[in-house]
């Protein structure tokens, strides 16, 4: 195995770290900007819209989400170093057609419980489960996006039949990802920040940083040159608020030193060995074709993990974050498939 450098997120200024079990309540944020004009009622995470929010029990926790309309349940997971927000525009396009549209805070992250353990992604996948029932649902259609689009494939996986279809963006199968980090310089090149997440209390230091800057830094190096104008300096400061909640840095790096370090534990190796059950739900598959953070290659052959129709879409020109950066686009393929009765293969 080749670990690429990960200096990127090498020790900075004297910024305390987080610890892991501190508790939830958001910090007030600073009122300016668009993350300020939001604060007077939520904080940096509730933030104002024509969504409603509310928090439910789960797995032994509680999670927070932002829901709006009524109709088939649609669960939306969103990705590092993001929080339920980037979901912004895909709530009132779902609403609207017709679908329960709810986007939920992953354990650590938002507004969410900050929980000493319990960030391998068998048991946030049994977070995302446990909310589908909490709210009432028998089932859902999972949307994932990065680490939540990992935790849509595990859930599909371990509770198929909670799961009606899966939809995941600019994150490959489990087992693929895995196979791309270890094999393929290329991939574990592109995923070196996974690599400088295994060492002690430096990457949270990093992301900390500045007023958390590295968060900005990555959303725009991660994404395309096809939107230019995402993100804008009131997106990444929304982002940058949500990161410097005490403990969400932590909480956000703990699934991917889980990924790397449980590879060669017995744990690690039941889980891979877990996942060759096919996903046998319709599944699509969405990518940038310009993600410089999962490779197109590496997300590509997920399929092989599908015995259901599966659909295989390429944003021409987009980078990681095809949801936000070509909003539209997404959004009208998503419930186009969502409403389709007969998926293709």
């Amino acid at each position: 195995m080749t670990v690429p450098d990960s200096s990127a997120f090498g020790p900075t200024g004297p910024v305390d770290p987080e610890g892991s079990a501190a508790p939830s309540a958001p910090a007030d944020p600073v009122a300016t900007g668009l993350a300020g004009r939001t604060a007077a009622t939520g904080g940096p995470v509730r933030l104002d819209g024509p969504w409603t929010h509310r928090d439910v029990a789960a797995n032994g926790a509680r999670f927070h989400i932002a829901e709006m309309g009524e109709g088939p349940l649609v669960l939306l997971l969103h990705g590092f170093p993001q929080f339920w927000w980037t979901w912004r525009h895909q709530l009132p396009a779902l609403a609207d057609a017709g679908f329960r549209a709810v986007a939920m805070d992953l354990r650590g992250v938002g507004g969410s419980d900050r929980t000493p353990r319990g960030y391998d992604p068998a048991n946030l996948a049994l977070d995302v489960t446990g909310v589908i029932r909490s709210l009432g649902e028998p089932d859902a259609a999972l949307v994932g996006h990065d680490l939540g689009g990992y935790l849509a494939w595990t859930a599909a996986v371990m509770r198929p039949k909670l799961v009606r279809r899966l939809a995941v963006s600019s994150m490959p199968h489990p087992r693929r990802w895995r196979s791309s980090m270890l094999s393929d310089f290329a991939q574990s090149r592109a995923g070196s920040y996974v690599w400088g997440f295994q060492r002690p209390w430096l990457p949270e230091r990093q992301l900390l940083a500045d007023d958390s800057a590295l968060v900005g830094s990555l959303i725009q190096d991660w994404a395309g040159p096809r939107t230019p104008e995402f993100p804008d300096e009131e997106t990444l400061d929304v982002y940058r608020r949500a990161m410097s909640i005490p403990s969400t840095a932590h909480c956000s790096i703990e699934p991917y030193r889980w990924m790397v370090r449980s590879m060669a534990r017995p744990d690690g190796i039941q889980f891979n060995r877990r996942m060759k059950r096919p996903v046998r739900v319709p599944t699509l598959h969405l990518h940038g074709s310009l993600d410089p953070a999962v490779r197109t290659r590496s997300s590509a052959g997920s399929g092989e993990y599908v015995e259901a129709p599966y659909r295989w879409r390429l944003f021409d020109g987009v980078g990681h974050f095809p949801h936000e950066e070509d909003p539209i686009g997404f959004s009208t393929e998503l419930i186009n498939w969502l409403k389709d009765p007969e998926p293709d293969r």
